[in-house]
């Protein structure tokens, strides 16, 4: 038979406090827990791109981040959770993520334009055969 093995799973915990990324691209957090499917969420970002109005959201709808704003009240107001989110320094932990500087890349890699792209093409060849010219100088010398 097969061994089997039973741990505790690496899902991050729905909690108030709990920072979350929703489908818009903005982030949140948890202010109050509905029920098992909703909460209510706030999301002041200094960012305006990553600002969310207060209001309640489905949890299928959001991603969660290992970000947690350390004892946030339960429904906690706005002004509350404005300057717990600011005491936390949400906006910089997030902004250090790979999850961020990805999305980052991403989005400038959308507005590029077809010459700008003509251009990241002629750079890439250029690494291709200076590395290709560096390995062969490696391999002829061993």
């Amino acid at each position: 038979m097969a061994e089997l093995n039973i741990g505790a799973t690496s899902w991050r915990r729905v909690e108030v406090g709990r920072v979350l990324l929703l489908e818009t691209g903005t982030l949140a957090t948890i202010v109050e827990i509905i029920d098992h499917k909703r909460a209510l969420v706030d999301g002041p970002s200094t960012n305006e791109k990553l600002a969310t109005p207060r209001g309640p959201i489905s949890l299928e709808k959001t991603l969660l981040t290992p970000i947690v704003i350390e004892k946030l009240p339960r429904g906690a107001r706005s002004g509350a959770v404005k300057k717990a989110w600011e005491a936390a320094g949400v906006d910089a932990k997030w902004a250090e993520t790979n999850w961020a500087k990805k999305r980052v890349q991403q989005e400038k890699r959308q507005a590029l334009t077809d010459f700008d792209r003509f251009k990241v093409l002629r750079l890439k060849k250029q690494r291709r055969f200076e590395e290709r010219k560096a390995l062969a100088k490696i391999k002829a010398s061993a």
